[in-house]
């Protein structure tokens, strides 16, 4: 019989040692270390492949025998979630979904497992009773849920027997960390246990070709919690964001071993789940009866889908003695970066002005294309200036003041004109090979950041 086995491992990063250290030399946090037990007195065999038999030994092939096979996607019936994950649930893979506490993710999974059609699935809570699952579900409406079987427990023996027993399409497990495995003798929630929980759920995952959607919690700085490892382990990591006094939420693919990671997905919170969003552009652009100075419209990017989204500046003297320059749903520095082109090329004294961008929404915006709607913002609200809310911008400024070409500038015209938008600002060096005539909307191309405000304020 082996010995009882332990050692130390670093909460903040999941880095192991044999023994106890001050500052862990992964991360470089101080007094992170703690003892977990890691054996106990058995052989350590999965849970998973002990019941189902002996591993069948794998033979290395040549990469020219190997046949091609489209992976085999699994549609759940919700049309932002398969957007995300590049088209549906791929058979055998491993889903992680992180989000802040009350942000909705159990509300979602829940709803998914309820509407998949003809698929067998599994919800597996470690935080909830079934009476509490079944209030929730009933609050969720346009749910058929004949298929969906609700399962309370933590241990992963048992969790195995009954998915041996039930032998269901889709596994939910809400969440990893409450999850608990025999093998291992820390609490649950540590990162041995989650670690190992993860590994037996992902060797089940692999030889059965059932795919596995975990729930995980996330540390104060929006981590997931437990090792880095776990988001290794995985196929495909989700974060789903937002505010909780706000009804809109996010979905962002960080990882995905299937598809791309640049798809998002745009819920609304509403007292019966979480309903699609399918054109985002109606809660990213709000109503306004007046012109007010300060804002432009801006056509990006996110995967492959073109989006508007408003882009809201305010500019004014500063009270203090270090003007404030502060950023929502934007880089900062980037924000200053743009602020110092207007400043040195084209004249604008705005060192000695307080300055605070967003991004209306609450999302986060990376793409380039921005450029020209924060520059005009910024600009229209020095000056007391309003923009036409029938004008929209798609271009990048470059340091010397220039306009610069962005990718995909078909798809940002298509949506501004099929949105109503009169006229759209873009570069100059966007024109080649495109067809204006087919766009209704007026497109004007420009080479300078002086020429949008000729244009734009006389």
């Amino acid at each position: 019989m082996a010995k009882t086995r332990s050692a130390y491992f670093c909460q903040s990063c999941g880095y192991e040692s044999p023994k106890w250290l001050g500052k862990c030399p992964a991360c470089q946090q101080w007094n992170t270390f703690v003892e977990e037990v890691l054996e106990r007195g058995n052989t350590k065999v999965p849970t998973w492949r002990s019941e189902t038999g002996s591993r069948i030994l794998s033979k290395p092939s040549k990469v020219t025998d190997i046949e091609s096979i489209e992976e085999r996607r699994m549609p759940t019936s919700d049309a932002e979630l398969d957007r995300v994950l590049g088209g549906g649930l791929v058979e055998g893979s491993m889903v992680l979904i992180g989000g802040e506490p009350g942000i909705g993710k159990s509300t979602l999974m829940l709803q998914i497992a309820l509407n998949m059609r003809n698929r067998k699935v599994l919800y597996v809570s470690g935080e909830e009773s079934e009476q509490q699952i079944k209030m929730r579900a009933e609050r969720i409406r346009n749910q058929d849920g004949a298929e969906c079987y609700i399962l309370t427990e933590t241990a992963t023996q048992n969790i195995f027997k009954q998915l041996e027993a039930l032998q269901p399409d889709v596994v939910v497990v809400d969440s990893i960390q409450t999850l608990h495995s025999a093998h291992i003798d820390s609490t649950p929630g540590s990162i041995s246990q989650v670690r190992e929980c993860t590994a037996e759920l992902l060797r089940f995952a692999k030889e059965t070709g059932v795919p596995v959607i975990l729930i995980g919690h996330i540390t104060k700085d929006g981590s997931i919690a437990g090792p880095k490892i776990l988001e290794h382990m995985v196929d495909t990591v989700l974060q789903f964001e937002g505010d909780r006094h706000h009804v809109y939420r996010i979905l962002r693919s960080i990882k995905n071993r299937f598809g791309a990671t640049s798809e998002l997905g745009i819920y609304e919170m509403q007292g019966n789940g979480l309903r699609e969003i399918s054109n985002p552009s109606e809660i990213l652009l709000s109503q306004r009866e007046e012109e007010l100075s300060g804002i432009a419209i801006a056509s990006t990017l996110e995967g492959a889908r073109p989006m508007l989204i408003e882009t809201q500046a305010l500019v004014s003297v500063s009270a203090y003695g270090t003007p404030q320059r502060s950023a929502t749903g934007f880089d900062t520095r980037r924000m200053n970066m743009l602020l110092a082109v207007l400043e040195k090329r084209c004249g604008f004294r705005l060192s000695i002005k307080d300055v605070f961008l967003n991004i209306a929404g609450g999302i986060k915006v990376e793409d380039p294309a921005i450029d020209l709607a924060v520059v005009v913002a910024a600009i229209s609200s020095h000056e007391d200036i309003p923009v036409s809310g029938k004008n929209c911008f798609a271009a990048e400024v470059g340091l010397s003041g220039e306009i610069r070409a962005v990718s995909r500038i078909e798809q940002r015209i298509a949506e501004a004109d099929k949105l109503g938008f009169e006229r759209i600002f873009i570069s100059r060096y966007n024109l080649k090979g495109i067809d204006t005539t087919r766009f209704r909307i007026r497109i004007e191309a420009i080479g300078k950041i002086e020429e949008a405000f000729t244009l734009l304020f006389g």
